[in-house]
């Protein structure tokens, strides 16, 4: 298959939360778009969008969700106050919590009592729309690429809502640019975030490059890494990553998915190594490392 990239750049216009588990009373939120979030929210939007009345069979979205994973992938999205995409501070940098995360504190009220329910309060952490410290628009920054017969993925992004909260009108995005990279591509890869990545578009899956002390940039699979031996090291953070699944049955999002062991994104490879973008943005890695010192 051939695809084709796009630099997407969306402009947040509400807090943004992206579920990271519980801690005491605060709900945190990732810093960065998972890959899992981007391909359900588009799945929604394209589902709804699609269909000709109420979208609410659950086959519906499977059918969509499997176009989804088989003509778009997608990078993570990093938010960034840079219209044009660049990322120069990233959520494992110092000084980027200051700027990017806040919470949202709120409780039930008892009646008639007029007061607090007890153990009702709690704490929603966000990505912030606007800076904490200079108050400038925020964006998300990433790549989608679209293979053949993609569905009409530009569209659905001026109607899409991202990750928790919603009911309260919270992941709003408006795009800023969605710019496919230009064609043909500089010697046979394009670069990616200002050329920490390079990706080969003439494959079956989109193959990504790392040069040796590069962070990755979304989930690696952790077996992968042992089992090729793709890399003498990995610094960094392994997690199970899980998500809400819907049943045959229709029950949305009350099954969990299996738990699969990933390196985190800000976690540093020592040597160079490549990486096919597997579903929900999941990086696999693909071979034995790439030489120290080769270009």
């Amino acid at each position: 298959m051939t695809w084709q990239a796009y630099r997407v750049v969306l402009c947040l216009r509400s807090p943004l939360h992206i579920g990271q588990g519980k801690v005491g009373n605060v709900q945190r939120t990732r810093p960065y778009v998972t890959g899992r979030v981007l391909w359900g929210a588009l799945t929604e939007r394209l589902t709804r969008d699609g269909a000709s009345g109420p979208a609410t069979d659950s086959d519906l979205y499977r059918g969509v969700g499997d176009v989804v994973h088989d003509t778009l992938a997608f990078t993570y999205l990093y938010p960034t106050t840079h219209d044009d995409g660049t990322v120069n501070l990233w959520p494992w940098d110092d000084g980027f919590r200051a700027r990017f995360l806040s919470t949202y504190t709120s409780t039930a009220l008892a009646y008639p009592q007029q007061s607090a329910e007890e153990g009702s309060l709690h704490e929603v952490e966000y990505i912030t729309p606007h800076t904490l410290d200079r108050g400038k628009p925020v964006y998300l920054a990433g790549y989608v690429l679209a293979g053949d017969n993609a569905p009409s993925w530009q569209s659905a992004f001026h109607r899409l809502q991202i990750g928790g909260e919603r009911g309260y009108g919270w992941g709003r995005v408006e795009p800023e640019k969605m710019d496919a990279l230009d064609d043909p591509p500089p010697q046979d890869s394009y670069p990616l975030f200002e050329g920490r990545y390079t990706v080969e578009l003439d494959t079956q899956l989109p193959v990504l490059t790392a040069q040796e002390d590069t962070c990755l940039l979304a989930h690696a699979l952790a077996a992968d890494f042992e089992k090729r031996k793709a890399v003498s090291g990995v610094d960094g953070v392994v997690e199970p990553l899980v998500g809400r699944e819907t049943t045959k049955k229709g029950r949305f999002g009350v099954k969990l998915s299996q738990a699969r062991i990933c390196y985190a994104p800000g976690s540093k490879v020592d040597t160079g190594s490549r990486f096919r973008i597997g579903p929900y943005g999941i990086w696999e890695n693909t071979q034995y490392p790439i030489p120290k010192g080769s270009p």
